[in-house]
């Protein structure tokens, strides 16, 4: 249970120090933008490499994967007709589908894994399948959807995962680990060190934008965010349990699919939204307000699950 909390107060400093620093006024009034630019082209590119480069691929290619992208998976799809049949904008669409599947598995994830779970390694299928797939799958859809209605060429449509960091850095790491190749040491440090900016940035740009935020749901955001809190807080973690059941995980294993479907949207899909100009108040409003609801949901995984 310990874990739980330190996950959570770990950050609501980071958060509240962004919030204090909108407050402030020292970076200015641009500071939201420059902070979501610099994780999403330097930070989160070195970030997914380092990761997806140190992982064995082989290792995590169990039962926890595929639970994952299947419950990431029906979770993001699940929000998609409610979008439609209320006619919400593209952008919007996007980021409430990703905001519905896309967990907390980086800051808030991995101290929970460890201190609940008993080891960070459980988090290891969520981060592949979010880096590798979900990641470079909606920075890519929301990259088109930002230039709609412009003359965009059918070669720079198509092309556009290849000009994506985000979705770069993901296969250069995905080669690097199934090849066994690392970049020499004088090469990874700078890169680990520009990594360890990402989640920070992401953590003080989301505080500094609750300064002045209207309340949740505000503005005709309000039915999107609560399909949203319905899916990613209640559905998915029900879908990780009754998948697990069916693949016959038990205990600890169970749990750890479970918990790990559990935890809210992370603050990355606020970055998307900021950095595409695309469903901003809905990305910041759902990683608020899952975070919140997320914690009893928390407690009460692992208090019926826990051997």
């Amino acid at each position: 249970m310990t874990g739980i909390l330190d996950g959570f107060l770990v950050i609501g400093v980071v958060i509240a120090v962004g919030y204090g620093i909108g407050r402030a006024g020292v970076l200015g009034s641009s500071a939201t933008q420059v902070l979501s630019r610099t994780a999403f082209f330097v930070a989160s590119p070195a970030l997914l490499f380092v990761v997806v480069a140190r992982q064995d691929i082989g290792a995590i290619f169990s039962s926890s994967l595929v639970v994952t992208a299947v419950t990431s998976s029906l979770a993001c799809a699940l929000f998609v007709p409610f979008g439609l049949v209320w006619r919400r904008p593209a952008g919007e669409i996007a980021i409430g589908s990703m905001a519905s599947g896309y967990v907390n598995a980086g800051n808030l994830g991995i101290p929970i894994a460890t201190y609940a779970l008993g080891s960070a390694g459980e988090i290891a299928p969520v981060l592949l399948f979010q880096l590798a797939v979900l990641t470079p799958l909606f920075s890519t859809v929301l990259d088109v959807v930002a230039h709609q209605g412009e003359r965009v060429s059918r070669m720079r449509t198509i092309t556009t995962p290849l000009r994506n960091p985000l979705a770069i850095a993901t296969v250069a790491g995905l080669v690097a680990s199934a090849t066994g190749w690392m970049p020499p040491e004088q090469v990874m440090a700078p890169l680990q060190l520009i990594a360890d900016l990402a989640v920070p940035c992401m953590l003080l740009a989301f505080g500094i934008s609750l300064r002045g935020a209207a309340r949740p749901g505000a503005g005709g955001v309000g039915p999107s965010l609560w399909v949203v809190v319905a899916i990613k807080n209640v559905v998915q973690p029900l879908i990780g349990l009754g998948l697990g059941l069916l693949l016959g995980l038990s205990g600890p294993a169970l749990m750890a699919v479970v918990v790990c479907a559990a935890l809210p949207t992370a603050q990355n899909v606020f970055g998307y939204a900021v950095r595409f100009d695309q469903g901003v108040q809905l990305g910041r409003d759902a990683a608020l307000t899952t975070t919140i609801v997320s914690v009893p949901m928390l407690f009460l995984a692992v208090g019926l699950l826990a051997p």
